[in-house]
């Protein structure tokens, strides 16, 4: 008997659901921002690998509304197809210079819509759409922001077990390296423009058990420097984002003397949601990754392809092959999944 009326039950919790007072979330900028009681849509807009990760850390990748920027429609972003299918065939939401594109997003009609720049916030609220902006200078922010998202989609389990992840990992890497006397000198970069653009790096190279050589103290988000500079360093390794700057680096007779480059230390950051190397809220696996790299001697025992497996199932749902994570380890895909 129970089973007849479970549609109209069905329908109508959802109903009630529907019909409940909305809510009111603060973001990172301490604004408030009126959500519906459930937020079924969401867009991402400005850096949307990034943030679409994010999402995937509370296990709501399902809502996201809208499909990857021209900028991210590239191998290197295959696996935003992985963790949410129903986005590949999505269409952008924002401009080629990253602003929203207004039109399209009134009529995608999202419950809410995340940005990490305040100003397409403020302008976004000001067009009546629900905008929260989310900051990401510290490391620790990405914490913040998984919480708040958490908020956001009514997860706060799943947002804690991502911040309990997130200390558990950080502590048994320091826990490896408390008395680790000799650290590699470290330099991840742009060979083409002479960059360090992101200012997380120092923060995960120092956690991983290397010394940074743009760390000098900077609290600006990109470091340029010369080519005397990096002779200067000469660091024992470098980390690049993609295979292609890799075989820049090999090839290039400038940087020919090296150390990294006579010894083969040329490592390309692994990618996923997004490249670990970045603002990432796969950040976690970044510093185990390095950390095995820099002192492969304390991680003999640890399955890296193991580790980022489990993270991958138990954060954002996702059940990867043993082929995929080496695939993500080894710097993303080369070529679009779609055409394997």
């Amino acid at each position: 008997m129970l089973f007849r009326f479970l549609p109209f039950l069905v329908a109508f919790v959802a109903a009630i659901a529907q019909a409940a007072p909305p809510r009111v979330v603060e973001d990172m900028a301490g604004d408030e921002v009126a959500l519906p009681a459930r937020v079924e849509r969401v867009a991402t807009i400005g850096a949307v690998p990034v943030l679409n990760g994010l999402v995937f850390a509370v296990g709501e990748g399902r809502r996201i509304v809208n499909g990857l920027p021209e900028f991210a429609r590239k191998p290197r972003w295959g696996y935003q197809a992985v963790f949410a299918p129903h986005t590949a065939a999505l269409p952008t939401l924002q401009n080629h210079d990253r602003t929203p594109n207004l039109e399209a997003l009134l009529g995608a009609a999202p419950d809410a819509v995340l940005t990490m720049d305040r100003a397409s916030a403020d302008a976004l609220r000001r067009a009546g759409l629900p905008a929260l902006y989310l900051a990401w200078r510290q490391p620790e922010d990405v914490k913040t922001a998984v919480r708040l998202l958490g908020r956001v989609f009514d997860q706060p389990q799943a947002a804690e077990r991502y911040a309990e992840r997130f200390d558990r990992m950080l502590a048994d890497v320091a826990a490896r390296l408390r008395d680790v006397r000799t650290r590699p000198r470290v330099l991840y970069f742009s060979p083409k423009t002479l960059t360090q653009p992101h200012l997380v790096v120092e923060w995960w190279i120092r956690a991983a058990g290397g010394e940074s050589v743009t760390d000098d103290g900077r609290t600006v988000e990109s470091r340029s420097f010369t080519l005397e500079q990096l002779l200067a360093w000469n660091p024992d390794i470098l980390i690049v984002a993609s295979h292609e700057e890799a075989e820049t680096v090999r090839r290039e007779p400038r940087f020919a003397n090296l150390a990294a480059v006579r010894a083969g230390r040329i490592l390309v950051a692994p990618s996923g949601a997004h490249t670990w190397g970045n603002r990432t809220s796969e950040q976690p696996l970044t510093v185990l990754w390095a950390a095995k790299h820099f002192h492969p001697e304390r991680f003999g025992d640890i399955d890296v392809v193991a580790e980022t497996q489990a993270f991958y199932h138990d954060i954002f749902g996702a059940d990867l092959s043993a082929a995929q994570v080496r695939e993500i380890l080894d710097g993303g895909p080369r070529t679009t999944l779609a055409a394997r």
